[in-house]
């Protein structure tokens, strides 16, 4: 079994938050799905998974608090842990709080995964960002939330943005550049044309997720944006990508804070 690693989060946050997204390196999932596939709902032996999961745990304070993802723009409030799984499942898109330990949890295998802070690190967000959560207003929903529930300006915010698929690799209709252009004009502010390229095929794009969030977040004011430089398609060795193959596993972007020292 090749030795699990995790990708460390790139960014400024305190040094009593901590922020990793796992790769498919290590575990106990057979192909398609091998090697660490922690996402419960992609086909996988529940066995394997609960194995991953229980390597995963013995590297953080304890078990995350997983939530079933479903491309939408609920943002929960949570604290302790959640398997997520049977009767325990919580369908959101991205998860608060502000209770120390309590690990939020968001699976990908192309999406984005995008964790947030304050400067203080009294709180933490994570939420799960495809092209519909993302359109919609998963992390407008998320920083709201944040700022209402810390009473914090949106210029303190760190934001990182965890491996997805990049500008190169996803190909969209002009249904979801459409889309995007109508949601920016309703919120206020515009997309730069190199969110979505041209692609070959002339009525198609190339979009650009981690631009897009980027931006969205500029617009609401949290400049310290990080990340999103790391691409699921091109890194199979890496990362799962749906789009690459399918079926496939999921890896998990995780972030907690422990009590001030």
């Amino acid at each position: 079994m090749i030795a699990l690693t995790v990708i460390r989060a790139q960014w400024p946050a305190p040094g009593h938050v901590h922020a990793f997204t796992t790769t498919r390196h290590g575990g106990f999932s057979k192909a398609p799905f091998d090697g660490f596939n922690l996402g419960a709902y992609a086909g996988d032996e529940l066995e394997a998974i609960l194995q991953n999961r229980r390597v995963l745990d013995a590297l953080l304070p304890q078990g995350p608090y997983w939530i079933k993802q479903v491309h939408g723009t609920r943002v929960v409030k949570v604290q302790g842990s959640n398997p997520g799984i049977h009767e325990n499942v919580v369908e959101a898109d991205a998860s608060f709080t502000q209770t120390p330990q309590t690990v939020l949890s968001i699976l990908a295998a192309d999406c984005m995964s995008v964790l947030l802070t304050n400067q203080a690190g009294t709180a933490i967000a994570a939420a799960h960002a495809g092209w519909r959560g993302l359109c919609e207003g998963v992390l407008e929903n998320t920083v709201a939330l944040f700022l209402q529930e810390q009473s914090e300006l949106a210029d303190r915010l760190i934001a990182w943005i965890g491996p997805s698929i990049s500008v190169k690799h996803y190909e969209v209709g002009s249904e979801v550049r459409d889309a995007f252009l109508r949601a920016a004009e309703h919120r206020g502010h515009t997309l730069s044309d190199s969110c979505f390229e041209k692609s070959i095929n002339a009525k198609r794009y190339m979009a650009d997720l981690p631009r897009i969030a980027k931006e969205r977040l500029y617009a609401m004011g949290v400049k310290q944006v990080f990340g999103g430089d790391l691409c699921t398609y091109s890194e199979p060795e890496r990362f799962y990508s749906y789009r690459r193959q399918n079926p496939t596993g999921r890896f998990a972007s995780l972030i907690w804070f422990n009590p001030k020292p």
